[in-house]
């Protein structure tokens, strides 16, 4: 189980969560341990371009969605590298970044679900 995996499982449960990912491949959006928040997502509701929390092929991830199938209810996956992860169901799809060490990401407007909580503890 990957540090990310205990993120997923208290997003899942319905708490917005702040933490500090580790690793370089958002670069330059996210940084390695910036301070990132994470809310439940309504996955039908998400566009390319959407920073979510999400499990792929069994790892889970803090990368960008590159494509939308709405017919099919999955997204695609990708650092901000290029680097294609893979495709996951809306049900794998756990949370949206809302900020970046306290700047807002635009475009989240209407896509969270409402939070049981704010839970600051993270990785």
């Amino acid at each position: 189980m990957g540090a990310l995996d205990a993120v997923a499982d208290r997003i899942a449960g319905g708490s917005t969560v702040t933490f500090r990912p580790r690793g370089s491949s958002m670069a330059p959006l996210i940084r390695s341990r910036q301070q990132v928040v994470v809310a439940p997502v309504d996955p039908s509701k998400l566009e390319v371009g959407d920073i979510v929390l999400a499990r792929v092929a069994g790892t889970v991830y803090l990368h960008l969605v590159s494509s939308v199938d709405l017919a099919r209810k999955r997204v695609q996956i990708s650092n901000n590298h290029g680097r294609v992860n893979g495709w996951t169901s809306h049900a794998r799809v756990f949370g949206i970044c809302l900020a970046v060490d306290g700047v807002k990401r635009s475009g989240i407007a209407g896509k969270t679900l409402a939070a049981a909580s704010d839970d600051s503890r993270g990785t």
